[in-house]
């Protein structure tokens, strides 16, 4: 496949060590991918996805602890999940699960490099929408409404909403949607004023009038906050 372009991260979750190595062996073949992580345990997957979400998941289904459906539905915000498993009677809920493909143990080669052929092309026809959808300048978002493209002030944004593949961007005025992940959102720059406080919450700093041990008031309004995000508020109080 072809080295140049985008490079998307991957991780790999099997509680196997000559599974995993397998799938590794697999994926360096896919140029487009970043092999970001390999984990034998999903709770250490999990842990690393919330803070740095990879692109793509490649995921054993009967682990020890959490396995790999549950870990997919606690990642559903990653944009694709390929499933590896011995057995084939997963394939219906794995598909429940969003997943992008479902590959049966021993996985053939050629098998996986159809599947690598596709998840390019979706990775790659995502991204470019994605770029479509918005244009950052410093301090400015253009986002695409329609015909129209709006010319938001960032200062003027009260919180931002994960709203799975997208992100809904809340002003006084209006809700705007763009096609991007509110993890990948707030690894822009001009995103730095805002500061994540539930998986589907992050609010602008300046807005922020009154912190309760369960919720941010921003601008007359409510929000939650997650017990994963209680630190990094608290350090803002300090």
């Amino acid at each position: 496949m072809d080295g140049l372009g985008k490079k998307y991260a991957c991780i790999i979750v099997d509680d196997r060590e000559l599974d995993r190595l397998t799938v590794v062996s697999h994926a360096r073949r896919a140029l487009f991918l970043h092999i970001a992580g390999v984990f034998e345990s999903s709770a250490r997957a999990l842990e690393f996805a919330r803070k740095d979400p990879p692109d793509v998941l490649f995921l054993d289904i009967d682990m020890p602890g959490i396995n790999g459906l549950d870990l997919r539905k606690q990642l559903e915000q990653i944009p694709a999940c390929i499933f590896i498993t011995s057995y084939p009677e997963y394939a219906l809920e794995s598909f429940e699960a969003a997943a992008f493909d479902f590959l049966v143990k021993p996985v053939r080669s050629d098998r996986f490099e159809k599947c690598m052929g596709r998840l390019k092309d979706f990775l790659e026809i995502r991204h470019k929408a994605g770029l479509l959808d918005y244009t950052l300048g410093d301090d400015t978002i253009f986002i695409k409404d329609g015909h129209d493209h709006i010319k938001l002030q960032l200062h003027d944004v009260i919180y931002l909403e994960a709203l799975k593949d997208y992100t809904g961007i809340v002003t006084p005025q209006k809700k705007y949607c763009v096609l991007t992940p509110l993890s990948h959102l707030l690894k822009e720059k001009s995103f730095k004023s805002f500061i994540r406080i539930h998986r589907s919450y992050a609010v602008q700093k300046h807005f922020i009038h009154k912190i309760t041990p369960k919720e941010v008031m921003v601008n007359n309004l409510s929000l939650p906050i997650g017990r994963t995000y209680k630190d990094s508020l608290d350090q803002l109080l300090t």
